[in-house]
């Protein structure tokens, strides 16, 4: 068996296990086995061959977790599908579905509630589908696990904004393992002694690797709910946190500011909430806003929430899950440049003394890379740079995997000299990686280079915008000109004077902190911002849905 495989049954005796935040439902890791054995039983039945592609859709994490350890256990491959929302139109989801199931070659999908109807649809394609009800049905308490070798393929993780034209990372045996190895090192995770909080997707890389098949494989405690149920009630994290004695979580930078926000309004006494043992809230999947960091710290330090206890990292599917951590237990660490250095001669000086607001630009340091995993920085010309210099952010190592699964067929992740180009641009400083933002995102004015990051900041710091919804794209005017849009979320885009108060607060701050003025601030009402299925802002489609409007 691979170490993955292997850790998967060592696991199984454990007394930790998987309990459901919303209900207290638990089940012990040696039930989630017992549960994986049954279903392996139904899996072996319908003739299901070691290497085979196996789709899953379901929405209890209680419900993945047997299902995709019986999958492996069978030598086959796991792919988590994208959940529909209720605006996700049917007929559209199944097509987007099928072709996702091409680029895999899946042999079989997992359907689980609440998606029967979506079952009935596939079925009626003409595609193989077994419930999670019939998986349960199975009677054998364990099944022979066949021989599984490094090399093959545990997941297929479909890549953000795929669903049109899917893209899936091969993440191998050996990749797997060697991500969950480094991770577990650089947190410090203990079975026994750590609890695992977390309402991540399942069908993201930081949920289903970081915060179910870590767990599992290793025995430790996980406390679990949907996305769904965090966007609901934003309190029910920090709640959790503090009912379990949580110390681990991780959520990507808009929940953090969304939940600093929730912990500020509350009154004295209004909520009985102990955040004393959270030692590791880790902070990744989008750019990260150094505002919001320190808001979710500040806010939380009334619950007794340590200092320290945020980990600003950095990760793409394409190496398992993660590069780079901050060290946990440190304080956060932020990098003061000089704005008109960075945007100009693509260097990352530090600022020294006190300088305007406006001409300082501030990073997370996302830590030294994890064991295992090298980080350079290079030119366009493929140079590697020195420390502080801005370019493009190459990794290589055991975690990072070979390559992509496209309807046009397999495609290399790696150039010919084993490296890969991330597409990200930032720097290191100390050999810590920092983050900018992404080559393709960046506003190139009067000769700056400006990260649209910089101004969504500043955006979603003015009244009435909602955290983590703003969009800044590269425009050019009816003259010709250069410039930038900015669309923006708001509760109260309904309301003309408001969305006109909005848009001058969102100009007027942008232009005097970042020193341009937006082409256009346009308003929009909640859930109008075209984002992936994961939750990130598409600025391309955000682009062509202002030229459609323009």
């Amino acid at each position: 068996m691979s170490r993955f495989t292997t850790a998967l049954a060592d696991a199984a005796p454990s007394t930790q296990g998987i309990t459901l935040g919303t209900t207290g439902e638990r089940h012990t890791w040696s039930e989630v086995g017992a549960r994986a054995g049954r279903m392996g039983s139904v899996l072996m039945e319908r003739g299901l061959e070691p290497g085979a592609a196996v789709a899953v859709l379901a929405g209890s994490p209680v419900d993945i977790a047997p299902a995709v350890q019986a999958i492996w256990l069978r030598g086959a491959s796991v792919t988590m599908l994208h959940q529909p929302t209720a605006r996700t139109d049917p007929r559209r989801y199944a097509g987007e579905t099928a072709a996702i199931l091409r680029v895999i070659g899946a042999e079989l999908v997992v359907v689980g509630a609440p998606f029967g109807d979506v079952a009935e649809r596939l079925t009626a394609g003409g595609l193989p589908v077994v419930t999670v009800a019939e998986l349960d049905a199975g009677t054998a308490m364990s099944v022979s696990v066949p021989p599984v070798d490094e090399s093959a393929t545990a997941l297929l993780q479909l890549t953000s904004g795929s669903t049109a034209t899917p893209k899936a990372v091969r993440i191998t045996h050996a990749n797997l393992w060697a991500n969950l190895e480094s991770m577990c090192d650089a947190a410090g995770l203990t079975a026994g002694s750590d609890v695992m909080v977390s309402w991540l997707p399942l069908f993201h890389d930081m949920g289903m690797v970081g915060f179910l098949t870590l767990p599992m494989c290793r025995g430790i405690d996980l406390v679990t709910v949907t996305p769904t149920d965090f966007l609901r009630s934003p309190l029910l994290w920090p709640q959790l946190i503090s009912k379990y004695r949580g110390t681990c979580t991780a959520a990507p930078n808009f929940a953090y500011a969304i939940t600093a926000r929730t912990l500020a309004r509350l009154e004295p006494g209004e909520a009985e909430l102990d955040l004393k043992s959270l030692r590791f809230a880790l902070n990744g999947a989008e750019p990260i806003d150094v505002a919001a960091v320190e808001a979710f710290l500040h806010a939380g330090a009334r619950f007794g929430m340590p200092d320290t206890a945020m980990v600003c990292a950095y990760g793409m599917a394409e190496a398992t899950l993660g590069v780079s951590f901050h060290p946990w237990g440190t304080p956060l660490q932020i990098d003061r440049v000089e704005a008109a250095a960075l945007e100009q001669d693509r260097r990352a000086l530090p600022v020294h003394g006190e300088v305007p607001d406006a001409h300082v630009r501030a990073f997370p340091v996302l830590g030294p890379p994890l064991p295992g995993i090298d980080v350079q920085v290079r030119s366009v010309e493929g140079e590697v740079l020195p420390e502080r210099s801005i370019g493009t952010l190459m990794i290589r190592g055991d975690s990072v995997t070979e390559l992509y699964l496209t309807v046009d067929g397999p495609v290399p992740t790696r150039g010919a000299d084993g490296w890969l180009d991330t597409g990200d641009l930032g720097y290191l400083v100390d050999g810590r990686v920092v983050v900018c933002g992404r080559q393709k995102d960046l506003i190139i004015m009067g000769g700056r280079n400006i990260h649209p990051t910089d101004i969504e900041r500043v955006a979603m710091s003015v009244d009435g915008v909602r955290a983590g919804n703003a969009a800044a794209v590269g425009w050019q005017t009816s003259g010709g000109r250069e410039s930038f849009a900015l669309v923006v979320e708001s509760r109260d885009a309904g309301d003309e004077n408001a969305v006109r108060v909005i848009a001058d607060a969102v100009r007027s701050a942008v232009t005097a902190e970042i020193g341009v003025r937006p082409a256009q601030v346009v308003v929009l009402p909640v859930g109008a911002l075209p984002k992936t299925p994961s939750g990130k802002i598409k600025r391309a489609a955000t682009a062509a849905l202002l030229r459609h409007q323009d």
